[in-house]
C-alpha cells in the first residue's frame, strides 16, 4: 500500500447545484476530501479504493444539463489537518462576526464562531454562507424557535443561538455534515441545539419556527419549500439561499404561491440570499 492519494480536479459547468451532487455521490464511492473553488471541485480518493471505472457509478457525470470535465493525477499521502491549516484563513463579516478554526487566535469581535474545518460545507467563505451571516447579524433572534435546514457545519444555527435564539434545531441529510455540526456545537457550548441527520421528511406540522434559514440550493428549495412552510409560525420569517440572482424570480414566484412576503435580498458574487415573511 503506497499510502498515496488520486486527486481529480472537476470542472464544473453550471456550478450549482451539479457541485453538491458530484460531492454526495463521490463521497459514497469512497472519496475522503473535497475542496470547492470558483470554477468546481477538487476531490480526493487513496488509491488503493480506486477502480477504473468507478466513475462510471457517478451519474451526474452523465448528465446533459451541466458539462463537467476533469483531469487526476498521484500525489503522496496527505496530512489533511496540516493541509487544511494551511489553506484555510479565518473571515469576518462586517467586523462583527468571525469564523475561524481553533488553530486561528481569537479576534477581538461581538461574535466568535469556531469550527473544524472538514469536509463539510458553511465555513463562511462561501458567498452564500457569507450572506446568511450578514443576514442573521441584522435581525432580531432573541427568543425566536429557529430551523436550519441543510445546517453544513452548524455555523449559522451557532450564529443564531449567539444571536438569542431559545430553541434550534439543525438538520443536515449528510451524515459528515450532521457529524460535523456536532462537533462544532460542542465546540461552541451551544447547548440548545438540536441536531439531525434527514432531510425534509422529518418536518412536519409538529414543528413551529419563527426563524427558518436554508441554505441549500434552487431546485431543493423549490421542491421543499411547501415542507418549510407548513413549520413557519405566522409572522415568522424563512431566509434563504443558495441560488444564483437569475433564479430570484422563480423562487419569488414560489414563495409569493405559499403566501409569503418578499421583504429584501442581498447579492453577492452573482449569488443571492433573500428574506421572505409571512
Amino acid at each position: 500500500m503506497s499510502g498515496n492519494y488520486l486527486e481529480f480536479d472537476f470542472q464544473i459547468e453550471p456550478l450549482q447545484p451539479a457541485s453538491e451532487i458530484l460531492i454526495a455521490e463521490l463521497g459514497c464511492l469512497g472519496f475522503e476530501s473535497f475542496v470547492e473553488n470558483e470554477d468546481g471541485v477538487t476531490a480526493y480518493i487513496p488509491v488503493e479504493e480506486y477502480e477504473d471505472d468507478l466513475l462510471t457509478n457517478v451519474h451526474i457525470l452523465q448528465s446533459e444539463e451541466v458539462k463537467i470535465t476533469y483531469e487526476q493525477k498521484e500525489i503522496e499521502r496527505i496530512n489533511w489537518n496540516e493541509e487544511w491549516e494551511k489553506n484555510f484563513t479565518p473571515i469576518l463579516v462586517d467586523d462583527i462576526c468571525s469564523v475561524r478554526a481553533p488553530f486561528h487566535p481569537r479576534p477581538e469581535v461581538e461574535f466568535d464562531i469556531v469550527i473544524e474545518p472538514k469536509m463539510s460545507f458553511g465555513t463562511g467563505h462561501h458567498a452564500t454562507t457569507h450572506m446568511m451571516i450578514q443576514h442573521i447579524l441584522k435581525n432580531d433572534w432573541e427568543g425566536k424557535r429557529v430551523l436550519d435546514m441543510g445546517c453544513g457545519t452548524g455555523v449559522l444555527a451557532i450564529l443564531a443561538a449567539m444571536k438569542g435564539a431559545k430553541r434550534i434545531d439543525a438538520i443536515d441529510i449528510d451524515n459528515w455534515c450532521y457529524l460535523n455540526t456536532l462537533e462544532n456545537v460542542a465546540k461552541n457550548e451551544c447547548d440548545h441545539i438540536q441536531v439531525e441527520e434527514g432531510g425534509a421528511e422529518l418536518l412536519d406540522e409538529s414543528r413551529s419556527y419563527d426563524m427558518i434559514l436554508a441554505n441549500i440550493n434552487r431546485n431543493i428549495l423549490l421542491r421543499d419549500l411547501p415542507e418549510y412552510i407548513q413549520c413557519l409560525n405566522e409572522n415568522g420569517s424563512i431566509f434563504l439561499s443558495g441560488f444564483y440572482s437569475e433564479d430570484l424570480p422563480v423562487i419569488q414566484k414560489t414563495c409569493e404561491k405559499l403566501d409569503l412576503e418578499f421583504v429584501e435580498h442581498l447579492e453577492r458574487s452573482n449569488w443571492v440570499a433573500a428574506k421572505f415573511s409571512r
